[in-house]
């Protein structure tokens, strides 16, 4: 049976700005406090999803969060109407209403983890909503992104969708950034990888729970024979890879993955190998491309995809062209033997200034025809949708936030109308 894989891309909301509010993420401390421009990142993000849909490769949309978040202000104690909700919270805790301002459930890599029908006991696609529970900014997403997953993937004939994991930071889970999937093909039995951090007392926090990964993957109904967990590199971890995403990605048969992306990749590469029979491990040592390097292009972060016509292409932001000793290596792998066929350079930058890149912005989903068929259409693109939607994104996104505009109550209602306008669109209100 044929299967896809489908890249459901978080439309970047018009909250986007720069509270810097990641811990351990280079990008957002390095650009905190700058001006963002809400409506260039929702169209920069909105054309990368148009280049894989020319490309022939099914593209998914989930909405953006409602942001300014006043459930969670209200559940603190804050009250009356939504706008005094947000003018005692900014005024009691500026702190506490940036994180309930962020955009950041754009970045779907987030949203979930997801195990195709090949992998699971029970035969269907599972999908764990991740708790996200190591930043105040990010817990706020689970519920509405479950909400959301449910609604997408309702068919309980092909698809479970799981609730977040509970025990708060003890089970912490930050869902596809951190776990990996390789099989000879979307649609034949695969081998998932669940990456963790190990807590070494370094100035960034682990993000992964071990536990939190052993649970997904019971939940899921994984063989366990062909379930690795494998500990991220600490080393990564402090120089600023915050997931696991920022170091490594893989794609089918292929591992792309730095030198230093994982604590014992002796053990791990062997493991794989023995599960997986015929993988191509791409492992870019640090003489040619440094951590900081990678991590300040997110070479890693690079979708890597498997073209209509064959072979693989690396979906990469501008960043890794703008870095010489990156892009040299790029011309290396491109002309090697491996399925890495194109680079294909996009403009993401509002994302890669807030520290995500191109992979943060997507969860990827493998299908076969019957459950694509299953999937809620209101959240699949086509052309017509994708133009209705950069319309919407012009006609009601802010031009630009800067760091005194997020105690504006006049921007807390644009942001509100701007996304009832977008909700409307997708006829999802």
């Amino acid at each position: 049976m044929s299967y896809r894989e489908i890249n459901f891309d978080g439309l970047i909301g018009p909250t986007h700005n720069y509270a810097g509010l990641s811990l351990g993420n280079v990008a957002s401390a390095a650009n905190a406090g700058e001006v963002s421009s809400p409506r260039a990142a929702a169209l920069q993000g909105l054309a990368k999803m148009k280049q894989l849909l020319d490309l022939g490769l099914p593209q998914g949309v989930l909405p953006p969060q409602e942001r300014p978040h006043v459930p969670a202000l209200r559940m603190l104690g804050f009250d009356g109407s939504d706008a005094a909700v947000c003018a005692a919270a900014f005024a009691a805790d500026p702190a506490l209403f940036r994180n309930a301002f962020a955009a950041s459930s754009m970045w779907t890599a987030n949203a979930a983890t997801v195990s195709p029908k090949p992998d699971t006991a029970d035969g269907r696609a599972h999908i764990t909503v991740a708790n996200l529970a190591s930043m105040a900014h990010r817990s706020l997403e689970a519920q509405e992104t479950e909400q959301w997953l449910r609604m997408a993937f309702t068919d309980e004939q092909h698809f479970c969708v799981h609730a977040p994991l509970r025990y708060g930071v003890h089970f912490g889970d930050e869902g596809a950034a951190n776990h990996m999937r390789l099989a000879p093909a979307h649609g034949a039995p695969g081998v998932e990888v669940f990456v963790y951090g190990e807590e070494k007392g370094g100035r960034f926090p682990a993000r992964q729970r071990r536990r939190a990964s052993e649970a997904v993957a019971r939940l899921h109904g994984l063989d366990p024979k062909r379930t690795l967990l494998v500990a991220q590199s600490d080393t990564a971890i402090q120089a600023g890879a915050f997931h696991n995403d920022v170091v490594a990605v893989a794609n089918e048969q292929v591992l792309f993955a730095h030198e230093h992306a994982f604590e014992d990749k002796a053990k791990f590469y062997a493991a794989l190998e023995e599960a997986l029979p015929g993988v191509v491990i791409i492992e870019v040592p640090s003489s040619e491309v440094g951590l900081e390097d990678a991590i300040r292009s997110y070479l890693f972060n690079s979708q890597l995809v498997t073209l209509p016509e064959g072979g693989m292409a690396l979906v990469m932001p501008q960043e890794c062209r703008d870095n010489h000793r990156v892009w040299d290596y790029v011309q290396k792998l491109l002309a090697a033997d491996n399925p890495i066929r194109e680079a294909i350079v996009i403009d993401v930058r509002e994302s890669m200034r807030n520290g995500g890149g191109p992979a943060c912005l997507r969860l990827r989903v493998q299908v076969d025809e019957a459950a694509l068929a299953a999937i809620d259409q209101r959240f699949l693109l086509d052309d017509a949708k994708w133009e209705r939607l950069c319309r919407v994104v012009e006609e009601h996104w802010p031009e630009r936030i800067t760091p005194g505009d997020i105690g504006n109550p006049a921007l807390w209602d644009q942001c509100w109308a701007a996304r009832r306008a977008l909700l409307a669109a997708m006829r999802l209100a």
